[in-house]
């Protein structure tokens, strides 16, 4: 007999901030929200959101609700896809801040000014 299918909906909240960036006016965080609107994929198709997945924007943060099995990880690869895209992925990396949460992080580039100095 083949297991049955639970109808358990799987929630999930996912936040990208990027508040460091965006202060510093080098992120267009409306332009990542549009971009991430047309790339989310849902059962393998581009501009199917419909319920299962909304993407809004409060401040300086992008928040990414999905009611279906959705992966930070792809988050987090759109992300960077976009920073690259946008030429901005030498300055800027994604880390996860907690379990639901990406940030956007400048590289410490003053720590390797520091020891070329002293060399």
């Amino acid at each position: 007999m083949a297991p049955a299918k639970s109808s358990v909906v799987k929630k999930s909240k996912f936040v990208i901030d990027c508040s460091a960036p965006a202060n510093d006016k080098i992120f267009d965080v409306a332009a990542f929200e549009k971009y991430l609107h047309d790339r989310i994929k849902v059962d393998g198709r581009t501009n199917n959101l419909g319920e299962a997945v909304t993407i809004t924007r409060a401040d300086n943060k992008i928040i990414v609700h999905a009611n279906i099995s959705f992966s930070k990880r792809y988050l987090k690869y759109l992300t960077k896809k976009f920073l690259k895209k946008n030429m901005i992925r030498d300055w800027l990396r994604v880390i996860a801040s907690d379990k639901q949460t990406f940030q956007l992080r400048y590289f410490n580039i003053a720590n390797d000014d520091e020891e070329a100095d002293e060399e």
